[in-house]
């Protein structure tokens, strides 16, 4: 059975290139990359070609990205700080006009607009005390497959798995919060740490619909936040459904700073959908 998604390294005298194959969503990533940037993007098209892929990210440093922006890339958000301090431009291509095309682009910028004139508010609230917010550990695996299978009919990852779940929590590399209710998980989110470009993305973000009035995301986020930067984790990002309102006044609120769209980007929730970018910088 083949695998929702790869991690490789492709080496040659030349460059060297860590990707993220992902079967599932169709699109190839470069998380890293040194060497000649001309035989790199060669080897991408290659590779993009053998998978039949329709969709290239390109996570370019600031030196490259401009290079990549002459060669048919376009650059679809920044994230601040990504590579060791240094800003990621996530440049883009792709293989099919249908992979390439948004219908709901202008309602995702309203949408966006919306929130900013809505100004940030801080939340004095008290959870309700039936409501308690802990780190999740590995032996939670079940409750937070459940979640997630309750949350999303469709997910880029298969957090519906709990081998999956418990697979990601023993890479020590990523770290989840729940919100617990009558001994239920009814809230997760998580923080995915990338060690060696001290950086995290705060993902996994669900919430049971009949539990969103008390805004436990951001409690939970306010959790991972105060975690990364403990460990002199930064660099903050979270990839937001751009159709989802709350989740992207969450991240609003919480301080994050909006920095593009990418097109098309995974299938989450009920279809291929864009996904908006937030980035914080946690040291300011």
């Amino acid at each position: 059975m083949k695998p929702t998604y790869e991690t490789k390294i492709v080496k040659t005298p030349d460059y060297a290139i860590h990707l993220y194959v992902d079967y599932f969503n169709k699109r190839l990533r470069v998380d890293d990359y040194r060497g000649n940037l001309n035989m790199i993007v060669v080897e991408l098209n290659k590779l993009m070609d053998t998978y039949q892929f329709t969709k290239l990210i390109y996570f370019s440093r600031f030196e490259h990205w401009r290079g990549l922006l002459s060669i048919g890339f376009e650059l679809e958000g920044i994230i601040n700080g990504y590579f060791n301090g240094s800003d990621n431009y996530i440049m883009t291509c792709y293989k099919e006009n249908e992979r390439r095309t948004s219908s709901s682009w202008l309602q995702e910028d309203r949408m966006i607009q919306s929130i900013g004139e809505k100004g940030r508010k801080t939340d004095e609230s008290k959870l309700p005390d039936q409501y308690g917010i802990r780190k999740a550990k590995i032996e939670d695996a079940v409750k937070l497959a459940e979640l997630y299978a309750n949350v999303f009919p469709i997910y880029p990852t298969p957090m519906n798995n709990p081998d999956y779940v418990t697979k990601v929590m023993k890479s020590g590399g990523t770290i989840f919060y729940v919100v617990e209710y009558n001994n239920e998980f009814v809230s997760a989110a998580s923080a995915e740490i990338n060690a060696s470009l001290h950086n995290a993305e705060i993902t996994d973000c669900a919430t049971l619909p009949e539990h969103r009035k008390y805004g436990l995301l951001k409690r939970l986020m306010v959790e991972l936040e105060t975690e990364l930067k403990d460990g002199g984790i930064y660099c903050a990002f979270s990839l937001a459904r751009a159709l989802s309102y709350g989740m992207n006044a969450a991240l609003y609120q919480l301080g994050y700073q909006y920095n593009g769209r990418l097109t098309n980007n995974c299938f989450i929730f009920d279809k291929i959908e864009n996904m908006n970018v937030w980035v914080k910088d946690l040291s300011s």
